[in-house]
């Protein structure tokens, strides 16, 4: 009763969801013969607004939301001192956002990089300690080898040493048992600045920093932009992007815990512990993310090509992976709790990926209640048009969220 209580409001939320001026639509469409309507919340229900989060959210990745996404659900959907989790929190987003709202946090991903991302926005240095640790960085120590200089193509010559030098220097404390919380920042923060388009990063002009181009791809946009790396100032970059990140304020956060590993087996996150799980799955064949990690994979020494990521093409195996996924999601899920599955639009919106999802559901008999569909868009159109929304032709341009809840 409590739980039908709970999501009834929540429903009745959504649909008479109008906060930025226009009502919800609320469309029931049949998905196969021998299953109940789908319900579709159509609405602008959060802005995609750059900076209307929380600064420390401020981390380029790829394929990843925006922190309002979370936010919208954590808010409707628990209380203080909750927990909220992400099996595939890639940047991090998800934790850090129930972090800065009093929830404790679990997080999980395959690769070891979004660890890397995450945790050190939970416990933030203050920027002092940033400050004086950057100068005690041997910068001139850097002993470029043969396979860093195959980077010489984003970076200056002196850049790259002050790079090398900067990652020697990390691994020693780590292997000495110095490494800390600064160090964990200083990190992060330079995985952030490897590559991108402005004088903000350590590169020369490539392509965006979620994304980084291939050795061989940015030799042709050197050629063709007729550029040459500049120097750069890693450490005034570093404690310039550190400023910024920490302009709204850090986080000092003990309660929640990170792992490694699959998402259809995490045996370190306890049986009924979550009320609520807000993530994206990796899409269906339209990113890749060990090539678009490779710089920051080589700088964190990490061998991304090793690690178990999941970049599924066919739809059977992207049904199967997600099924397998939600019969361990289902196991962490409190009776009653709720997940937040959000699948976007690929194959230029031909495949509707909720159905798949729903076939994964009615497949493996798992024991969840469909809510509905919530679709997020900020142009918004008519329900007749959401079907058939323009979108890119490899990615996602509209947020769509399966949303469940686990039976008691």
């Amino acid at each position: 009763m409590q739980q039908r209580s709970r999501i009834d409001s929540f429903v009745d939320g959504l649909s008479n969801f109008d906060d930025f001026g226009t009502k919800t639509e609320v469309v029931e469409v049949s998905s196969s013969a021998d299953a109940p309507p789908l319900r579709y919340f159509v609405n602008e229900f959060w802005t995609n607004a750059q900076r209307a989060g929380h600064a420390l959210h401020e981390i380029s990745y790829r394929a990843c939301f925006k922190p309002q996404l979370p936010e919208f659900f954590i808010d409707r959907l628990t209380g203080s001192e909750s927990a909220v989790y992400d099996p595939f929190m890639g940047r991090g987003t998800t934790p850090i956002q129930a972090a800065l709202m009093d929830r404790r946090v679990f997080g999980n991903d395959a690769n070891p990089m979004s660890i890397m991302m995450t945790r050190p926005r939970l416990n933030t240095p203050e920027l002092c300690d940033i400050e004086y640790r950057l100068k005690e960085v041997s910068w001139d120590d850097g002993e470029p080898t043969p396979g860093d200089k195959r980077f010489g193509v984003f970076f200056h010559s002196a850049t790259l040493r002050q790079i090398v030098g900067l990652r020697s220097w990390l691994s020693e404390r780590e292997e000495a048992g110095k490494f800390d919380y600064v160090d964990d920042w200083i990190r992060l923060v330079a995985m952030s600045r490897l590559t991108g388009h402005s004088p903000g990063f350590f590169s020369v002009y490539t392509l965006p920093p979620n994304q980084a181009a291939s050795i061989e791809s940015q030799s042709r946009i050197n050629e063709r932009r007729e550029q040459t790396p500049p120097e750069r100032d890693v450490k005034s970059l570093i404690l310039r992007k550190s400023r910024s990140l920490l302009r709204h304020g850090g986080l000092n956060y003990s309660q929640f815990h990170l792992c490694c590993g699959d998402s259809r087996s995490t045996p370190e996150i306890p049986t009924d512990s979550v009320e609520l799980i807000v993530t994206s799955p990796p899409f269906l064949d339209t990113v890749d993310y060990r090539t678009d990690n490779h710089v920051r994979a080589w700088f964190a020494g990490i061998d991304i090509d090793a690690l178990p990521i999941a970049i599924l093409q066919d739809i059977k195996d992207w049904q199967r992976f997600t099924a397998e996924t939600l019969e361990e999601l289902c196991r962490v899920v409190k009776p009653g709790g709720t997940i937040c599955y959000e699948v976007g639009e690929v194959r230029n919106a031909t495949i509707k990926l909720e159905d798949v999802v729903l076939g994964a559901i009615r497949n493996a008999q798992l024991p969840v209640e469909v809510i509905g569909v919530l679709v997020n868009q900020q142009d918004f159109t008519k329900t007749s048009n959401t079907w058939g929304v323009t979108n890119n032709r490899r990615g996602t341009n509209t947020n769509r969220v399966v949303m469940m809840t686990v039976l008691e």
